[in-house]
């Protein structure tokens, strides 16, 4: 059975040499074009659609489902150029899996405690730059900055974060966990690319900043919430505030990790401690918004073991011990040339495992 059937039916943007941009979703290898639908699937972006809401979304799904099930053509993948699906108008990035924060915590600061003081208080976040969220493909340059005093040149220590991203619709603000459906529209596959020198240079007192700003890429396919099933919310200790709860929805997400031509790891996103849900409502708890085309991710995916962690800083432990590639090369960190390909696939409403795509990248001079 086909990770891209009829159950889950990921609507993109598409084009063919020469011609507009699209909107589609992928059924197998190929995606059928909606712009003969017209009303919002005659636009170039998802956007619109995004806009409308959620009754809005369910009826039109079922109008797509109507049609795929009509026998359109499909277009092969081979043939045509996918684009960014959606205009990201802010992009936030949390930092959410409890077993990544211990790590990170391990490996940067051994002298300090685990995990910061509101680590377990409040889902912990920083607002990255929209302008270098890129779509799947696209080269990613190895970016400069200030490596530690004195020292300034291209990042020695590139890395990766495996993470899932969920695409705003709806705009609101202090909105409630309960909210979390009516306004999320669905999911992307993220990997936000990390200069970790760069990153361990400026990120006291304020946080990440161009360490991360340079790029961020995203699956081509946004899977609607309404493909996915849904799990309970991981045990929380201690309980959070009120404003945190209900939890709100988990998801059975399994990601993979190749680099170059080897898997490296399997994050399981079931064991994220902090939720999509929680995530929107402590976003907004201030009175900031969110708008049509927010984007928020994760943050960085790792379960318990080594072959589950969604970064390099953890897989090589700083470098410390580095990785060996299917091709017998070893890597500590990416090196000009190397690919990298977060795939996953989730559980499907409709009982069966549906497919979320991928995000690559090949790292440049």
């Amino acid at each position: 059975m086909s990770l891209y059937g009829i159950e889950n039916l990921p609507y993109g943007v598409f084009s063919e040499p020469g011609g507009p941009r699209r909107l589609g979703v992928r059924l197998g290898s190929g995606v059928v074009d909606l712009s003969a639908l017209g009303g919002l699937f005659a636009e170039p972006t998802l956007n619109p659609l995004l806009a409308a809401g959620r009754p809005h979304w369910t009826a039109e799904r079922a109008r797509v489902i109507d049609h795929v099930s009509a026998g359109p053509p499909v277009i092969p993948l081979h043939d045509v150029t996918l684009h960014l699906p959606f205009e990201v108008a802010d992009y936030t990035d949390f930092y959410s899996s409890e077993q990544h924060a211990l790590n990170a915590g391990r490996i940067l600061r051994p002298d300090s405690p685990g995990l910061p003081p509101s680590w377990r208080r409040l889902p912990i976040g920083y607002h990255g730059r929209s302008a270098t969220v890129v779509v799947s493909g696209t080269p990613v340059p190895r970016p400069a900055g200030q490596l530690g005093e004195g020292d300034f040149g291209p990042t020695r220590r590139l890395d990766v974060e495996a993470e899932v991203g969920f695409v705003v619709g709806v705009p609101g603000r202090r909105l409630s966990t309960a909210d979390f459906a009516a306004h999320v529209f669905g999911i992307v596959l993220v990997n936000d690319w990390s200069a970790r020198d760069i990153q361990a240079f400026e990120y006291r007192p304020l946080g990440p900043f161009l360490g991360k700003s340079f790029a961020t890429s995203v699956s081509p396919w946004v899977v609607p919430l309404d493909a996915l099933a849904t799990i309970p919310a991981p045990a929380q200790d201690p309980a959070p505030h009120d404003y945190l709860l209900p939890a709100g929805p988990g998801f059975d997400i399994r990601l993979a990790v190749d680099w170059n031509d080897t898997r490296v790891s399997r994050p399981p996103f079931a064991s994220m401690y902090w939720t999509a849900a929680q995530q929107l409502a402590h976003l907004t708890v201030n009175g900031a918004s969110v708008r049509t085309g927010d984007l928020y991710a994760s943050g960085t995916v790792s379960g318990r073991s080594r072959d589950e962690v969604g970064s390099f800083l953890e897989l090589t432990w700083n470098g410390a011990e580095p990785v060996k590639l299917a091709d017998g090369s070893e890597r500590a960190f990416l090196r000009d040339g190397d690919r990298v390909t977060i795939s996953g696939t989730a559980a499907g409403a409709a009982g069966i495992e549906i497919g979320l795509g991928e995000v690559s990248g090949v790292v440049v001079a």
